[in-house]
């Protein structure tokens, strides 16, 4: 059991925050297919102050009874832009705020947001601070880091500070990704530097992440460093149903199959269904093409039918696509 302050999961396994991905009809996927737990992709703080007064709220912040509990990851660089989009998040919601201090993307470092605030402690204090005292007490804090900004040993003894000094300003817990920012989604996750953070943490709540695609891997990992839950990410894009293979190697049942055709066909449509009534028929059918890329991963034919997902102009497209590939 995941316990973040008041909100308590009864499976260790959340779905992480993906950038242009957790959207709405994805986080319902991701439920159905058994995660108990789901992060919105990040949103910036102005974004989210701005975005919040306009009708554009309804396709990114706002959430209906079966979208719970469902935290939203912040990123940014000033801490009362982060209290601002933080009570804002609370009022449309949220069940718990996640500060993204790990994001490597070239644009988002240059303007010291995301991971660059893995290089300046005190900032990354005032902003965690600021926004606990900001926030409800019921509302769990959480962060996102990585294992440094780069492999030096300035970077890794920063890395400790922020993560002590974030527990002690009243943070939940931590998700931590076994990369540098540098590294990006270059090289291998660093499981063993999450072994360590776990043993420096304690009793404090540390979730890992990074290179987790299959059931027999996300169970190993936990066992072997101790976490205390694991946030799946790119791999259950175009996977949801790793959640379920999760959960029984985790009870030590035998790992479910792949889903066969039928039931990949059958989660397509849903997703399908689901981003239309969102975001309208026009913006679905093109949105739903970068799932479309990931779902056919799974598919004997992959090749074939991500070049027939990404062909899909409309929704006749994407149901032909499922009567030509995914009947048996």
């Amino acid at each position: 059991m995941l316990r973040f302050d008041h909100l308590q999961l009864p499976f260790p396994v959340i779905q992480a925050a993906l950038s242009g991905y957790s959207d709405a009809p994805m986080r319902q996927i991701s439920r159905e297919c058994g995660a108990e737990f789901t992060l919105c992709e990040v949103f910036l703080d102005q974004f989210v102050v701005h975005v919040s007064r306009g009708k554009k709220s309804k396709f990114y912040l706002a959430l209906d009874e079966t979208d719970h509990p469902t935290g939203a990851q912040l990123m940014g660089s000033e801490p009362d832009m982060f209290v601002s989009a933080a009570k804002r998040l609370v009022e449309f919601g949220f069940d718990l705020i996640d500060l993204n201090f790990a994001c490597p993307v070239k644009k988002v470092l240059g303007r010291c947001r995301g991971g660059y605030l893995m290089t300046d402690p005190p900032m990354a204090f005032e902003i965690v601070g600021r926004v606990r005292e900001a926030i409800p007490p019921d509302i769990p804090l959480t962060i996102k880091l990585r294992k440094g900004f780069d492999d030096s040993s300035q970077s890794e003894d920063r890395f400790f500070e922020i993560l002590d000094g974030a527990f002690t300003r009243g943070i939940a817990a931590a998700t931590v990704h076994g990369r540098t920012v540098l590294q990006r989604y270059t090289g291998l996750s660093d499981w063993d530097f999450l072994g360590r953070v776990k043993r420096h943490a304690g009793s404090r709540m540390i979730l890992g992440s990074g290179d987790m695609f299959d059931a027999a891997t996300v169970v190993r990992r936990m066992k072997e460093t101790g976490v205390d839950g694991v946030a799946l990410a790119r791999g259950i894009i175009g996977n949801p149903w790793l959640f379920r293979q999760v959960r029984a190697a985790l009870a030590g049942e035998p790992i479910p199959p792949p889903p066969t055709l039928t039931e990949q066909r059958a989660v397509i449509l849903r997703h399908y269904d689901l981003s239309e009534t969102l975001y309208g028929a026009h913006r679905s059918a093109t949105d739903m093409r970068k799932f479309g890329v990931y779902y056919a991963k799974l598919h004997p034919q992959e090749t074939a039918v991500r070049d027939a997902f990404v062909s899909a102009k409309n929704r006749s497209d994407w149901l032909a696509v499922l009567q030509t590939w995914y009947q048996i």
